[in-house]
């Protein structure tokens, strides 16, 4: 017997729901707390529920709280992108769009889509992401205060300076715990010690990946791992009249794409497996955005196959075990 479906519309401070029964939704609104999760609880029980599929988008941290609650509390919990919630509204014509409105949309999604299942991270992989993003917004915050700094007025210039020397001493000591949480784990520190042989990726790039890929864990294959970073190529051909350039298709962790930019450049000069990708790729005429994409996608390939093989990096190494 199917589960009631369960669509979820988190913000920061309340959460919308929708429960999709008979094809009838019933719409409840709850604080985005502990309290307002047992409400949910309670709600569903007076409404005789006690086992649901929940969805909800991929939206930050917003959700994560609620989506822990509800998985330890035995329900089915499905984490989509956006982009997908976003299309199949554009396949329904939908035009409104408020809090309730979208619970019920993200109720239909599930209950036509059935998402996979999500599982929440261990909680050394929780310990890195947070450590990982932590990162992320201070570096943010100092480049733009390097920004700031290159049009400063003198009178602001000390403060400006003095800001991005705290912030250096702070991005340091980020690093330095996760380098301490990944040290400490021996199944992190494993992978990392495999990874970091790979000419191009240093420890900050592999903490990252680790941390967002949830350390390959939850990957079986190579595709999974492509599809879900967004390195997958978006072609746009139609007849003989529409033939645009295949573009990669952006839906997914921005962030490891992030991390895997500068690594690539540097694996052009110095890893001797990119060095004969890149020039294959530049003597069929591929320009220079296309070739880092597609270095990029081969450092994941690499990274995957080490990991299964359990083996460093050589210079033959297969990307991939057949």
């Amino acid at each position: 017997m199917d589960q009631t479906v369960l669509g979820i519309d988190v913000s920061k401070k309340k959460f919308d729901i929708a429960l999709l029964i008979s094809g009838k939704i019933k719409n409840k609104g709850f604080t985005n707390s502990k309290e307002g999760f047992k409400s949910l609880l309670e709600w569903l029980v007076r409404h005789n529920v006690h086992k649901v599929h929940a969805c909800l988008e991929a939206t930050g941290t917003y959700g994560e709280g609620l989506a822990e609650f509800l998985y330890e509390a035995g329900h089915t919990v499905s984490i989509v992108n956006p982009a997908r919630i976003r299309g199949f509204a554009q396949s329904e014509l939908i035009r409104t769009k408020n809090d309730r409105v979208d619970a019920g949309l993200i109720a239909r999604f599930c209950e036509a889509m059935r998402p996979a299942p999500w599982t929440p991270a261990a909680p050394e992989i929780k310990r890195l992401q947070a450590l990982v993003r932590r990162m992320d917004a201070l570096v943010g915050m100092r480049t733009q205060e390097l920004n700031r700094l290159d049009i400063a007025n003198f009178a602001v210039g000390k403060s400006i300076r003095d800001h991005i020397a705290y912030l250096d001493q702070e991005i340091a000591k980020v690093k330095e715990l996760m380098r301490e949480g990944i040290n400490k784990d021996p199944d992190l520190r494993k992978k990392r010690d495999l990874l970091v042989t790979i000419p191009g990726i240093g420890e900050t790039t592999v903490s990252i990946v680790l941390a967002e890929l949830n350390a390959f864990r939850t990957f079986d294959t190579i595709q999974q791992v492509v599809a879900f970073v967004g390195l997958v190529p978006k072609e746009k051909e139609s007849g003989s009249s529409v033939k645009g350039r295949p573009r990669i298709c952006k839906i997914g962790s921005a962030r490891v794409r992030t991390a895997l930019y500068m690594p690539a450049l540097v694996a052009i000069r110095h890893n001797p497996v990119i060095l004969a990708f890149h020039a294959r790729l530049k003597a069929k005429g591929k320009n220079g955005k296309v070739i880092v994409c597609a270095i990029m996608k081969k450092l994941l390939h690499i990274m995957f196959g080490i990991l299964k093989n359990n083996k460093p990096f050589i210079p033959d190494f297969p990307a991939v075990t057949p």
